[in-house]
């Protein structure tokens, strides 16, 4: 949670707002593997983190997806505003717009959060302990919606 002070002195807590990206390819999902240095180490994460100041989502997610990856991308579309306030394993309450990437060129190295980047087997994905945060549920409930013929 953020807390925040209006101008007329009122206190509240607010919520974060971050971004997830679902990359498909060749019946393959794109996740990370999260970093020592990061909340939830160890495990297996859909690309993506909070939204800056002055950006879109659809820029946040852009930008996400080249931090944690070194992959260029293009929305195919927005699958999903999750805003329960009772997510599973998430303490900050976040917002997250969850958006169906097309992954493109390799243009860079992946930043200092990501251990090591994955391409599975939507068949064989891990086990739902071994994903960060409430990210299994937001994949699997999200399957029915993607364009799986989207090549990436």
């Amino acid at each position: 949670m953020i807390d925040c002070t209006f101008e007329n002195g009122n206190k509240a807590n607010l919520r974060h707002v971050v971004v997830d990206a679902i990359c498909l390819k060749d019946n393959q999902i794109l996740l990370v593997k999260r970093s020592q240095k990061v909340l939830q180490t160890g495990k297996f994460a859909l690309p993506g983190g909070f939204l800056n100041r002055d950006e879109t989502a659809d820029q946040a997610v852009i930008r996400e997806l080249l931090e944690e990856t070194g992959n260029s991308g293009k929305i195919v579309k927005l699958l999903q505003v999750l805003d329960n306030p009772n997510r599973e394993n998430e303490d900050r309450q976040n917002v997250s717009f969850i958006y169906q990437i097309k992954v493109g060129e390799k243009v860079s190295d992946s930043d200092a959060e990501v251990d090591s980047i994955h391409w599975l087997n939507l068949n064989q994905l891990p086990k739902k302990e071994e994903f960060a945060f409430d990210h299994h549920n937001i994949l699997t409930s999200n399957l029915d919606k993607v364009e799986l013929k989207a090549k990436g």
